[in-house]
């Protein structure tokens, strides 16, 4: 599984698309992504898990993360993407 963060700007965002970003305003990851956003709705981060196979990497979890950013209809530019490969990371048990 990949953690995805895309940081970006919205692009003219109608009273739908300012809907839509309201109704997915949280800060956990999932599948269809959440939005942060500042408090005119200009400037957002968008977070969502990405299901990852044995042999995916992070063009596909690039490719799933807009494939959920695009779902929610809303037009945007993108400043920075970040990705977390969550099978790489080693809990150290006590």
């Amino acid at each position: 599984m990949f953690r995805v963060t895309i940081s970006g700007t919205f692009d003219g965002l109608s009273d739908a698309g300012r809907d839509a970003v309201l109704a997915a305003t949280r800060t956990a990851f999932t599948e269809a992504g959440t939005f942060t956003h500042d408090g005119t709705l200009s400037a957002f981060t968008f977070r969502c898990q990405v299901p990852a196979g044995p042999d995916d990497g992070e063009s596909e979890a690039t490719r799933g993360a807009f494939a959920a950013l695009d779902a929610h209809g809303v037009p945007y530019q993108v400043l920075r993407v970040a990705l977390t490969d969550m099978r790489s990371i080693r809990i150290r048990r006590r």
